[in-house]
This record gives C-alpha cells, structure tokens and sequence, in this order.
C-alpha cells in the first residue's frame, strides 16, 4: 500500500509541476525549484544520516537513504507554489503564507508518519518538520526576492 501511495504522489506532483510551469515567470520558478530541491537535500542527508528520521519505503531505496521524492521533487513544487501566490506579497503576507504551506506540509507529513511506513520518526518531531519548512521555504523566498532585485538593477 506504502508504494500506491509514493506512485499516486509522483502522479499529483507531475500534475502539480505541470499547472506551475504553465503561466510566466517560468524561470524564475525553476530556480525557485532548484534552490529548494538544493537546500533540502542538503539539510535531509543530514537528518537521515544522524538518525532523527528514516523513510523505510521510498523511491530508489537501493540508492538513497532520503526520500528522492520528497526532497527533489515534491517539495520543490509546493514551494514554486509557495513563491507564486507570494510573489507579490509584503513581508507580513509572506510569513503568514510560508506558516500556512509549512503547517500543511507538516500535518501531511504527520499523517503519513503515524499510517504509513514511508517515514518513521526517531528524534524528530512534527516541529522540527515544521521550523524546517518554514526556514527552508522563507530563506528561499527571500532569496528570490534579492535576485529579483540584483535582476531590476542590472536591466
């Protein structure tokens, strides 16, 4: 049951990824993509390899000890989400949509925690889900907020 669930989050993220490259600007939304899929690959090896949490089922599992799919792929996408409807935000509507994606994100990833076998925590708990996606996705969209800058400077 634990793979239907990964297969049907690769479907809805494919979905998902297809609607946000579908309306300008769409580099902006790749480097959004990219970024994200940077720096939380770099902060899940960590996690996973210190033992705070573990994904028993996962994609590639003969390769990767993080969730590939979760890591590279569908939290990125959130986040292209993340930046589009706060790409005209001001400070405070940016923070108040980063805690509503990192709260969704988070209750998501905690019923996948106490059903599933897709992750397991150990010193982990749903607030550090939750102060990590919202880290994560704030510094992101902060630096996208200095690219666009440097970008209406150098134009």
């Amino acid at each position: 049951m634990d793979r239907i669930h990964l297969w049907a989050l690769l479907v809805v993220g494919m979905i998902l990824l297809f609607f946000a490259l579908r309306t300008p600007p769409v580099k902006e939304k790749v480097i959004v993509f990219l970024l994200k899929a940077y720096f939380s690959t770099f902060f899940g090896v960590i996690v996973v390899e210190d033992h705070w949490l573990e994904y028993p089922v996962r994609f590639l599992g003969r390769y990767f000890e993080t969730s590939v799919l979760f890591e590279y792929f569908l939290y990125p996408i959130i986040c292209v989400y993340f930046y589009q409807t706060s790409r005209r935000s001001r400070l405070p509507g940016i923070i108040g949509q980063c805690a509503l994606y990192a709260a969704a994100l988070t209750a998501v990833e905690v019923l996948y925690e106490k059903h599933t076998d897709l992750i397991e925590y150990h010193r982990w708990t749903w607030m550090h889900s939750f102060v990590t996606i919202f880290a994560l996705s704030f510094f992101v969209r902060m630096l996208m907020k200095l690219i666009d800058k440097w970008g209406q400077t150098v134009g």
